[in-house]
């Protein structure tokens, strides 16, 4: 046990983000790159002295191969991982899988921009940002802040969007200021906490 800890991280790129198509809840593997993204957070981090005591990640491949490829060089195997849905991408509906220059054809370039940077407009059968938070933040708020506030340093590999959902409550940013946020893969961001749950410190870790 250590201080109140929590590490946030987007997973490694996907074969998917290198090749610019709406991925959401589809399933791709990380790319080579992504995997060398996973390896250069965990040797940071293991070089920075920190070591975990809980773990947590989405139920996709991306995320659950950059966390274990992280824990890899953290020489952390044995830790037991959470996997849960409520951690996945933004579901992006009728847009998965399509390439996003595609989408702009199909739909125009107004429509994309407002479901891919709108606070609550949801793309056809897909979810806002508002509805990713709504599942995100509960999960974090009864399973992942408590331990963190008991001292268990906390590592959660997830992705774009519903990390970007923790953040916006981590760092109180209003909806627009989250939507112009762009996370980059492989990139550990590092939250200290006060006592009371509020964020005392953030540093983003690069090599």
């Amino acid at each position: 046990m250590g201080d109140r800890l929590l590490v946030l991280m987007r997973h490694g790129q996907s074969e998917w983000n290198l090749k610019n198509l709406f991925t959401g809840w589809k399933d791709p593997d990380i790319t080579a790159r992504g995997v060398e993204e996973a390896k250069r957070a965990g040797k940071l981090l293991k070089e920075k002295g920190f070591t975990f005591d809980a773990v947590f990640t989405s139920e996709l491949t991306r995320a659950k191969r950059t966390l274990a490829l992280m824990l890899e060089e953290l020489g952390q195997t044995t830790i037991p991982v959470t996997n849960n849905l409520a951690l996945n991408e933004r579901d992006y509906g009728d847009l998965s899988g399509l390439n996003k220059d595609e989408a702009r054809v199909k739909w125009g370039e107004e429509q994309v921009h407002a479901w891919r940077r709108s606070y609550d407009i949801a793309p056809p059968g897909g979810e806002s940002l508002r509805d990713t938070l709504a599942r995100t933040l509960p999960y974090y708020v009864q399973e992942i802040l408590p331990g963190v506030l008991r001292g268990e340093r906390t590592l959660v590999v997830a992705h774009g969007n519903s990390l970007r959902a923790l953040i916006m409550v981590l760092e109180k940013l209003s909806p627009e200021a989250i939507l112009a946020r762009e996370l980059a893969t492989g990139a550990p961001i590092v939250y200290r906490f006060n006592a009371d749950s509020t964020v005392a410190s953030k540093t983003d870790l690069v090599a």
